[in-house]
């Protein structure tokens, strides 16, 4: 469940935050941070659902999610093709990510 939950997050987060580069770098009505803000809200509420015994910990990990999306974004939503250096580092990212989240704790 976990990685749904960072999924939606970071899809969220990137939303959001693309809202308010669409608003200040593109020009768009001021209007588009109103769904902006509304995604960052609902970014921040679901990274509480994610089961960590601490915050730090679980947005740590969420990092790797995060860099993984944001790639897909890039590619999927402005339509730059990711190079191997974007694959490459969002994969070590991930595995760090994942270090964190699922290592094992005494």
């Amino acid at each position: 469940m976990t990685i749904f939950i960072y999924i939606g997050a970071a899809l969220a987060e990137i939303a959001g935050c693309f809202a308010f580069w669409a608003w200040l770098r593109m020009d768009k009505s001021p209007l588009w941070l109103v769904p902006g803000v509304a995604s960052l809200c609902l970014f921040a509420w679901l990274l509480t659902l994610v089961d960590a015994e601490h915050a730090g910990r679980a947005y740590a990990a969420y990092g790797g999610i995060y860099i993984i999306s944001s790639v897909m974004w890039l590619w999927l939503a402005e339509g730059a093709r990711p190079d191997r250096w974007d694959i490459i580092g969002a994969c070590v990212c991930l595995g760090g990510a994942a270090l964190i989240l699922f290592g094992p704790r005494s």
